[in-house]
């Protein structure tokens, strides 16, 4: 397991960033777009400067990955930890005041992840992992449910902000999954989405066309509670390959060939 500073680093940091994205949901912010559909808040930008200026404080010579400043690091070879932020992970939601949002840190060492915090502020729940030592809510020990069908499960997934460039892909992935599945959601926070999976409250999460700072930190919790992350081909996980696939593990085989299945049967239609 990684020294007890570094977790409490991770918790230190997505706490305070729960703290600012409560206190000006109350005061106000301006809202910007980074695209036609893609919104970044002056919560997500004061987020991500006090991660970096925490990081910077306690541990100089670590390298920060997040969304709204990129990958930086002084002018050194790469460092062998990284922090990988997302600062707002929910940025579309909190923007139209729906109360599901997070901010989410992950701690890469040599390029394994050794520890993760989700906080969600709305409902004070505080998700944490370190490699090899469990995943925890609260304090409290977390383990993934144990469904054993798609057919009883409830499953999540996410569209990304292009969706308008790429519909018919994922709406057919998606109402693949929606007749086969119990049920299907779409919160709008894929690290809240891996976190309910480690908590048993979903059975499967997948998406596609992710980025670090979405998964890094909910892929260790969703393993460290007993469940299985992979790509969608069913490659190990990466977090920069940008698709996963993260279940209970009773049904990640069955997730894994049904979506083979449907990428098989639209091969001829590729460009």
């Amino acid at each position: 397991m990684a020294a007890p500073a570094l977790l409490q680093t991770a918790i230190d940091i997505v706490r305070r960033a729960g703290e600012i994205q409560l206190s000006r949901q109350a005061s106000g912010f301006v809202i910007s777009k980074k695209g036609a559909i893609d919104l970044v808040t002056e919560v997500d930008l004061e987020c991500e400067r006090m991660c970096r200026r925490v990081i910077a404080e306690r541990f100089p010579g670590h390298d920060v990955l997040a969304e709204e400043f990129g990958s930086v690091q002084a002018e050194r070879l790469p460092s062998r930890w990284r922090w990988i932020f997302d600062p707002l992970d929910g940025t579309t939601n909190y923007a139209h005041g729906l109360p599901i949002f997070c901010a989410s840190l992950g701690l890469e060492v040599d390029g394994q992840r050794e520890v993760a915090a989700v906080y969600d502020p709305t409902r004070d729940e505080l998700f944490t992992a370190e490699r090899g030592g469990g995943a925890f809510l609260n304090g409290k020990p977390l383990t993934v449910s144990g469904t054993m069908a798609v057919s009883e499960a409830l499953l999540v997934t996410g569209f990304p902000y292009d969706v308008h460039e790429k519909t018919a892909p994922l709406v057919e992935l998606f109402a693949l999954f929606l007749g086969r599945a119990r049920a299907v959601r779409r919160l709008g926070s894929a690290a809240l989405d891996l976190c309910y999976v480690a908590a048993g409250r979903f059975d499967a999460f997948w998406e596609q066309h992710l980025k670090p700072w979405d998964v890094a930190a909910g892929a260790l919790i969703v393993e460290e509670a007993g469940g299985r992350v992979t790509g969608m081909d069913g490659s190990p996980f990466d977090a920069a390959a940008a698709h996963l696939v993260a279940s209970n593990g009773h049904i990640h085989g069955e997730m894994s060939r049904l979506i083979a299945e449907f990428h098989d049967r639209r091969a001829p239609d590729r460009t």
